[in-house]
């Protein structure tokens, strides 16, 4: 029997059987899709993750609180103060340039608008000299004397102009950030958003203002920016001579952009292979789905093998059959979660982050065929193995 033949045959019993099939191939289908879905958003996360800290050059250095700091920082209590970036900013006058960040989460009020959810960063004058992504599109940046001053004075993110000043020109506004009214002097360019986090619903403030606002005077990090990136071992020894003589190593660590990147690409990989791994426990359930109806159709189809036999089909025709059958439920299932998954990770892509791969198309329809054959072998061994006169028998 030629291999058309057994298509046909395939198709013809598959079809005869639609409710059974579709519920059979479902299973298929949601293992692919979730395959699909959780990859690509590890994946996109990670690309965007490591666009963004590229983006700051490998010229930058990151000192963060706490011994192993970063995304694996150990909690402990928080040693690093503004007074320490200043010293830092006198010892690197000539190799770079510092800025320390203070963050919180405040609410922002113009007239009778209120947002809860903005983010306020205490920084100092030189923050888009060191982070060389923020870009100012109005106005300008607070400078030194404002910044010493503790000036009440806001350069805000493209989200906030949009929600409280609409098309008006928002320099020269006032608004409240918290319980204090700032001045906005300034508006940067559009970051746009990760993990959901809207980076334009931000407003800068000079951190001597910060600090007087909120009553703290520690920071959630310092950015450095050495002049050129030969100087990253100057600066890094630098920094520690300088940090050393009121702290200890066990109270801060220094991060460069490649560091961050090795990282949070090991961490990304490895999110990626969980969620993957947990995506495939789905399509080993319906794998089993596949395996049991394979099951019942041989059961149900005895006397129709016995007859086929008894015409003088081959063992080796019946297990091609009943193979054939269960990896086209596979693949079928295989094909719509692979498009239905793209297409759910498209419309992450525009509100989150997400990024279709191809190794995980591959890797989903390699297993929806692995999961054809593996599970509908043992069906097929089944039913090539009948004897023809039992079969017939058989009630």
């Amino acid at each position: 029997m030629n291999l058309k033949e057994l298509l046909t045959l395939s198709l013809k019993a598959i079809w005869g059987n639609k409710l059974r099939s579709f519920l059979t191939t479902l299973g298929i289908t949601i293992g692919v899709f979730a395959i699909i879905v959780l990859v690509s958003i590890g994946s996109g996360l990670q690309t965007y993750i490591t666009n963004e800290i590229s983006s700051l050059g490998s010229n930058v250095i990151f000192v963060i609180p706490g011994s192993s700091g970063g995304l694996g920082a150990v909690a402990s209590i928080n040693k690093l103060t503004i007074q320490d970036s200043k010293d830092l900013a006198r010892r690197l006058i000539s190799t770079g340039k510092v800025t320390p960040e203070i963050r919180q989460i405040e609410t922002i009020k113009y007239k009778n608008v209120k947002d809860k959810g903005a983010f306020v960063l205490g920084v100092s004058s030189e923050y888009p000299t060191v982070v060389q992504v923020l870009k100012i599109t109005q106005g300008n940046f607070f400078t030194p004397s404002q910044e010493s001053a503790g000036a009440n004075v806001a350069v805000i993110g493209q989200t906030v102009k949009s929600k409280f000043f609409n098309n008006e020109n928002p320099l020269g506004k006032r608004i409240f950030l918290g319980t204090k009214l700032y001045t906005i002097i300034g508006l940067y360019a559009k970051l746009g958003s990760v993990a959901g986090i809207d980076e334009d619903n931000s407003a800068f403030i000079p951190v001597e203002a910060a600090s007087a606002q909120y009553g703290i005077h520690t920071v959630a990090r310092i950015d450095i920016s050495a002049n050129s990136p030969e100087l990253l071992p100057v600066v890094t020894r630098q920094i520690n001579q300088t940090l050393l003589r009121s702290l200890t190593t066990d109270d801060y660590t220094i991060e460069t952009a490649d560091s961050l990147l090795t990282t949070i690409s090991s961490i990304t990989n490895a999110l990626s292979l969980a969620l993957g791994g947990i995506a495939g426990i789905s399509l080993l359930v319906g794998g089993i789905g596949v395996a049991n109806i394979m099951l019942v159709s041989v059961t149900e189809r005895t006397k129709e093998i016995g007859l086929r036999k008894a015409l003088g089909a081959k063992r080796n025709d019946i297990l091609k059959q009943f193979l054939i059958e269960a990896i086209m439920l596979s693949v079928t299932g295989g094909i719509v979660g692979i498009l239905l998954g793209m297409l759910v990770s498209i419309i992450i892509a525009i509100l989150l982050v997400s990024t279709v791969t191809l190794w995980s198309v591959v890797l989903a329809f390699g297993f929806s065929v692995a999961v054809g054959i593996i599970f509908g072998m043992a069906p097929a061994i089944r039913a090539s193995k009948l004897s023809p006169i039992d079969a017939l028998r058989y009630e």
